[in-house]
């Protein structure tokens, strides 16, 4: 008899014996039974699927009863591991069919043989570089995630593996071998291939160039963590140049020079003077970190100087290795780099259109030069329509719809004529959690906003125990709590910065009584369940800055069209963000919690309702002796 995912998912079903613990849902049969509607008559399917619904098991199920090729692509690589690893070897042995599964990142994320035998031995990587020749000696698959003794953010992980621009492809003496082509070839095989957005639009983008080969293969593509889709598409529908990326061009010249000896005496002059003028262009732009539209510099004379003697620079080495090419393949390969990166850097900084935004950023001793579309829905609609017609599309996460609205994500994306779909969260937050809106507060512009919110959550950490995240919404005010705070608590006050992520999130479930200072990337994909997380504490609501260039570009080419920017798309795109901070609160149906919206814009503000409307619902309270009380129940 033909298997049904709903009825999979029943305590009669298969589950109930794999996972202790396990409960049947109203909410993830009947996403399971739509998601699979969706698998057998093609087109596209978008769903809000709230916290503890049980999402991953009701795509994962039909999916491996579809009996099609199925592409699954996650918001990060740490959820990609987590679903492959954890996830799909559960609901494989559930659901009983023989299917092929396969696991693809980035190229970035494999080791590449030819470039770790290249590499000079640096005094200060010689122990990281040590443990990667061992490892390189041991592994099957190359993924430099099992290296847990190199840090994932070492310098040294750039040195030994490839980018689509250095790699050598069917010319490389090592191809046999290659970690990155026999990653794909799985992937192609596979009956369920799991990959990450990055990636997936990487694929995207390349099948414009007729080189994307992931997507024709598959007849369904389900994304979780779709909310960050709209993001990610605008990095790889526009263009950018990083000055690490010239710095590495240098660098891979002078490693192919060694190799293969043009003989050209004057490259490596000219290479020094292009090394020279990428620094100084850099300088141009100021020391501090920043974040400003293009067209806010280009008119400076400093800049102007530094531009065009970059432009020069690297004009005369792409001249100087076109001569050079003729030495050999790595010698030919680096200068089609050369060429890319000129085009790149003049794309950027001359092209005029309203339909893109130029902007940079400065971070340390890097710059990173963006060309990003105002609107990437056509974009994203030709693309996925240019293929296969009859192709599933799921597109789901905690937080699409704003107020029950799923019309702000959809546009965005070009999906205005897909279904929709809307579970809540099955846990009862009038029983389990509380929210706490301060009084009292100025207004979040106000100079002394940030030491009053600090006056405001001490005597709330000091009844919740710590057990506590501290969200912010600028990395500004993080920093001014962090001085303040440790000398008004006894709870050890972990920030955001002084350690990897992954550690600080160790020390913070080790750490009784810990409180988390954090920005960013703690607001979303964070898992930390029962006592040891018992108080959210955000900030104020998240904005996007108003001065932020492609912010105002969306903005003016909506108030172009007579549309209100503000109420059209900060606002919706606020109430997203705020979700995604509240929704690390609550993660079982044992845990408790505490929220605190410290931004008084919530009641005083037409749009605070809104963000109310599209929150759980959460009892409310104003008053600092119900937060008390609640902790000692």
């Amino acid at each position: 008899m033909e298997q049904n995912s709903a009825d999979l998912l029943t305590l009669d079903g298969p589950f109930a014996d794999l996972l202790e613990g396990f409960t049947t849902r109203d909410c993830q049969q009947q996403m399971a039974a739509s998601v699979e509607r969706v698998l057998a008559d093609g087109g596209s399917c978008v769903i809000e699927s709230g916290t503890g619904t049980g999402k991953t098991f009701a795509y994962l199920v039909p999916a491996l009863l579809s009996g099609k090729k199925v592409l699954v692509s996650t918001g990060t690589k740490n959820l990609q591991d987590q679903l492959f690893h954890r996830d799909l070897p559960i609901v494989r042995k559930a659901v009983g069919v023989p299917v092929t599964t396969a696991l693809l990142k980035g190229r970035a994320n494999y080791l590449c043989i030819h470039r770790l035998g290249l590499v000079d031995q640096d005094a200060r990587y010689a122990d990281e570089l040590a443990a990667i020749r061992k490892w390189a000696r041991q592994t099957h698959r190359g993924d430099i995630a099992e290296v847990r003794s190199v840090a994932e953010g070492s310098p040294i992980w750039s040195r030994v593996t490839s980018t689509a621009e250095n790699c050598l492809g069917a010319k490389c003496d090592d191809y046999d071998e290659c970690h990155v082509k026999k990653a794909r070839q799985s992937a192609l095989a596979a009956d369920v291939l799991v990959v990450n957005h990055h990636l997936f639009f990487a694929d995207l983008a390349l099948k414009e160039e007729g080189f994307g080969q992931l997507l024709p293969g598959f007849k369904a593509v389900i994304f979780d963590e779709a909310h960050q889709l709209p993001e990610i598409a605008s990095d790889f529908f526009g263009v950018i140049l990083t000055g690490y990326q010239l710095q590495g061009l240098c660098r891979d010249i002078r490693l192919a020079e060694v190799a293969e000896k043009s003989g050209i005496a004057e490259l490596i002059p000219r290479l020094e003077a292009l090394e020279k003028a990428i620094a100084d262009f850099r300088l141009t732009l100021g020391e501090a970190d920043r974040r400003a539209a293009w067209a806010s510099v280009e008119e400076q004379p400093a800049v102007q100087q530094g531009l065009a003697v970059l432009k020069d620079c690297l004009g005369v080495v792409s001249q100087v290795m076109e001569v050079a090419a003729a030495a050999g393949e790595a010698l030919g390969n680096v200068w089609q780099r050369t060429v890319d990166l000129n085009d790149r850097l003049e794309m950027i900084t001359s092209r005029a259109s309203t339909d893109y935004v130029a902007w940079f950023e400065t971070h340390n001793r890097n710059v990173i030069l963006r060309l990003t579309p105002v609107d990437v829905a056509s974009a994203f609609r030709e693309r996925r329509d240019n293929g296969d017609a009859d192709r599933a599309w799921v597109y789901t996460s905690a937080t699409l719809a704003v107020n029950g609205s799923f019309d702000f994500f959809q546009a965005r994306l070009g999906l205005e004529d897909a279904q929709t779909e809307l579970w809540d969260s099955p846990f009862d937050f009038q029983q389990q959690a509380l929210l706490y809106i301060p009084q009292g507060l100025p207004q979040p512009f106000a100079p002394d906003y940030t030491q009053a919110l600090v006056d405001t959550i001490v005597p709330v950490l000091e009844a919740s125990g710590g057990r506590a995240f501290v969200l912010f919404t600028s990395h500004r005010a993080l920093r001014e709590v962090a001085q303040s705070l440790p000398q008004r608590i006894d709870f050890p006050v972990l920030v955001q910065g002084t350690a990897p992520r992954s550690q600080l999130l160790t020390q913070f479930r080790d750490t009784a009584h810990g409180v988390l200072l954090g920005t960013g990337s703690f607001w979303e994909g964070v898992d930390v369940r029962g006592e040891a997380l018992s108080c959210v504490i955000i900030d104020k609501l998240p904005f996007a800055s108003p001065a932020d260039p492609v912010l105002q570009a969306r903005g003016a080419a909506m108030e172009a069209e007579g549309r209100n920017p503000f109420f059209e798309y900060q606002v919706p795109n606020a109430v997203i963000s705020l979700k995604q901070g509240v929704g690390r609160l609550i993660r079982g149906t044992d845990d408790r919690g505490l929220l605190v919206l410290c931004d008084p814009r919530l009641l005083t503000k037409s749009y605070g309702k809104y963000f109310m409307k599209s929150l759980p619902d959460f009892p409310v309270t104003r008053e600092l002796a119900d937060v008390q009380a609640f902790f000692v129940e």
